[in-house]
């Protein structure tokens, strides 16, 4: 064992005596070419190594990196940087609350370049820890082993939590978690047997709550904040291809709505304002208090030829979660407005003063249109946040929120238009959203070779207790 220790060590001690250290260093007025883009962004104090590379070709490159009097380096030959994971966690629990100072300094050719320093802040406001995902191709019309998984923000580890094995390589729908409670949580499997495999701290149960009378089974389902109910819309769903090349896939609806499942009595709730055949229901979710439902509504049915004539409406309904009941009339908060607006995704912060939404010019399916944005709405005052500092010229939507309300993640295909990325941004008291910042990856070169969208990213505050051997258990048992 001391053998291993010490000839791992003397590798080590090689490669950065082999590492040209910087002279006659010249110094330049621009920032470095980084990917991912770490300048300026906010970040957690209990986030993962900020490893990165430099765009611009280089022989070798070092890296500082400051907090007060504590300092860091990383010193290597190429383009990549990567952060001692120990030295990191020291540099973010001195930096707390305020900045990280980063210099990047690189060899290209025979010069050495000094690039403008840029910040960092570290915010106090810690991220829930887990994150689940769906890993699938970014064309959506095939797919092929198809995974769930979680993976540790505050480290590198990450796990499967269902797989295509333990499906019979069936499409399955993203992980959810419950408001505040990690390990309550459920997936969806499409296909004949499938259904919704609800996560009781551990315990797996398929879950079969479709009637004769919903149009098919539960497709978006959020639970609401005490975890007793499950509010759930029913969708036909129709693929559709655009012949025009900024547009390459397209799903509506031609006929949804919305229902709630009560776990605790086994027992669908209905309310014939959330089951209109004249009307589209769906993304269905529970305010921050459990008293109201918001969802998203446009007329139908709808002709294949005539999609682009589709808006919804973000709007309100109440609910008692003592009695079982909805309330008695509804409420448009955001109207969808002809060729400008269409709302998606609708997802309240924890204290439940905002609310995120997706909005895109036409539609339900935001992830393939470019022009889809973030946007929220403060629900006390009323007011609209465009966040241009979170959006891109590409698709950003597939939002959730952290358990205090003060981070949250969204998938970005901001890079190339194809590929969806997990972005996480920071929510001040106040409401002031910062630049977000991409996954940390511990290969600063995993984005350039992964060839799979991280699709609908959550974030949970525990791990969750099942794994896929426990999934594919659960599916052989239908209630």
């Amino acid at each position: 064992m001391k053998t291993k220790y010490f000839l791992m060590v003397a590798w080590a001690l090689l490669l950065a005596a082999c590492t040209p250290s910087p002279k006659n260093v010249s110094e330049s007025d621009a920032f470095p070419n980084i990917y991912p883009d770490y300048i300026g962004v906010t970040v957690p104090e209990n986030i993962a190594p900020l490893n990165f590379l430099l765009r611009d070709s280089c022989r070798a490159i070092l890296v500082t990196a400051s907090a007060g009097d504590y300092e860091i380096k990383s010193h290597s030959n190429g383009n990549e940087v990567v952060f001692d994971f120990q030295e990191w966690k020291k540099l973010m629990n001195e930096a707390t609350g305020q900045e990280i100072s980063l210099t990047v300094t690189a060899l290209q050719g025979e010069d050495w370049i000094k690039y403008k320093s840029f910040n960092i802040a570290v915010s106090e406001d810690k991220i829930d820890p887990y994150l689940t995902y769906r890993l699938i191709e970014p064309d959506y019309e095939v797919f092929s082993r198809l995974q769930i998984m979680e993976r540790n923000v505050e480290d590198f580890s990450e796990r499967v939590l269902c797989d295509y094995n333990a499906v019979g390589n069936r499409c399955m729908n993203c992980h959810t978690h419950a408001p505040g409670d990690g390990d309550l949580s459920f997936l969806y499997v499409r296909g004949e047997g499938g259904g919704m495999v609800l996560n009781d701290h551990g315990k797996l149960r398929l879950l079969n709550f479709k009637t004769n009378d919903m149009v098919s089974g539960s497709v978006y389902a959020q639970f609401d904040p005490t975890g007793r109910y499950i509010v759930f819309s029913t969708n036909v769903i129709i693929p559709a291809f655009h012949s025009r090349p900024d547009k390459r896939l397209e799903v509506f609806d031609t006929k949804s709505d919305i229902y709630v499942y009560d776990l605790l009595q086994d027992k669908v709730l209905r309310s014939p304002l959330l089951a209109d055949s004249a009307k589209l229901e769906t993304f269905p979710t529970f305010s921050a208090d459990g008293k109201s439902i918001y969802y998203c509504v446009a007329k139908g049915p709808v002709r294949q030829s005539a999609i682009d004539s589709i808006h919804y409406s973000l709007c309100r309904i109440g609910f008692d979660s003592k009695l079982g009941e909805f309330g008695s009339s509804t409420d448009t908060i955001i109207p969808g407005l002809p060729g400008k607006r269409s709302v998606s995704h609708p997802r309240v912060s924890p204290d439940g003063k905002r609310l995120l939404y997706t909005v895109s010019d036409f539609g339900t399916f935001p992830i393939w249109h470019r022009e889809s944005d973030l946007q929220m709405v403060d629900l006390v005052s009323g007011e609209t946040d465009s966040l241009r500092m979170v959006n891109s010229p590409m698709s950003d939507t597939y939002h959730s929120w952290s358990s205090t309300g003060r981070w949250f993640v969204f998938a970005s295909k901001r890079d190339d238009g194809l590929y969806g990325k997990p972005y996480f941004a920071h929510v001040s008291t106040d409401g002031k959203v910062s630049k977000p910042f991409l996954l940390p990856q511990k290969s600063p070169s995993f984005y350039d070779y992964n060839l799979k969208s991280f699709n609908v990213p959550d974030l949970g505050s525990v791990p969750v207790s099942f794994t896929p051997a426990g999934v594919a258990e659960a599916m052989t048992k239908r209630e």
